[in-house]
């Protein structure tokens, strides 16, 4: 794989090293459960560079993978070739949408519905899954909640070093507005020895329960569930992300 530059690198040198295989089998396990089962259709919103959307087509699905980052979609295409499956990737942002056909379920997660910052855009993401599911149709995404983001990221620094690529990352989390900010410092090594310096700034938001199920409620989406992450069980104090079910 060769070097990408700024937060594309990042995420697939460091962070898309998630317990991805473990997060789809929970994840394929809700979509069945919601009567979506091999061969049917499935859009992944903010898929990134595709493992989920990769995991989820060898589980038997027809898959299309939604992005804005044209990085993390050349990552993706790469992955696939590599792979040799067939998956569609479009870029588009997640507030204004459209695809092709309706497809019989949606899915969202590893943190990409946090990008979207307001509860207007969130209504908007709804609006546009929405439009694109059958009816009957299924969204799942997941959240981390302002409890993760205020009581465990906090005003922190992280860092990692590599043989030829080191990054520094400040996160900061603004209570009044439940935004959480992050700072990122990429340096990557060139041929000759010496490293580019790449910065980029990123926002996440903490939504309410009460935010996302009326956002949903004014889409016109039904709320089917929302489980405490990787349980059945409902919503906790301390839950550092949630599962919401939601039915077109």
């Amino acid at each position: 794989m060769e070097a990408y530059t700024g937060f594309a690198y990042v995420f697939y040198e460091y962070i898309d090293k998630n317990p991805y295989e473990v997060w789809c089998e929970y994840l394929v396990g809700l979509l069945k459960e919601q009567g979506i089962v091999k061969e049917m259709t499935i859009a992944d919103l903010g898929c990134g560079t595709g493992t989920v959307t990769q995991l989820l087509t060898e589980a038997g699905y027809d898959c299309v993978g939604i992005d804005n980052s044209s990085d993390m979609l050349t990552i993706a295409t790469e992955k696939m070739y590599e792979n040799e499956c067939q998956i569609i990737y479009s870029l588009q942002d997640m507030r204004e949408f459209e695809l092709p056909y309706e497809t019989d379920a949606m899915v969202s997660i590893a943190d990409s519905m946090n990008y979207i910052t307001s509860k207007d855009d969130i209504t908007k993401v709804f609006k546009c899954v929405k439009a694109g599911l059958k009816q009957g149709g299924v969204f799942i995404f997941d959240l981390k909640t302002i409890h993760f983001f205020k009581d465990i990221l906090a005003d922190n620094t992280y860092a990692e070093n590599r043989d030829v690529s080191a990054f520094i990352w400040d996160n900061f989390y603004d209570e009044e507005t439940r935004n959480n900010e992050y700072d990122l410092a990429v340096f990557i090594q060139n041929e000759d020895g010496s490293f580019d310096r790449f910065e980029e700034n990123h926002f996440q938001h903490g939504f309410t329960q009460e935010e996302v199920l009326s956002a949903a409620e004014a889409a016109g989406l039904k709320v089917e569930a929302v489980y405490d992450a990787f349980t059945k069980e409902p919503p906790k104090e301390d839950s550092e992300r949630l599962y919401y079910i939601l039915r077109k």
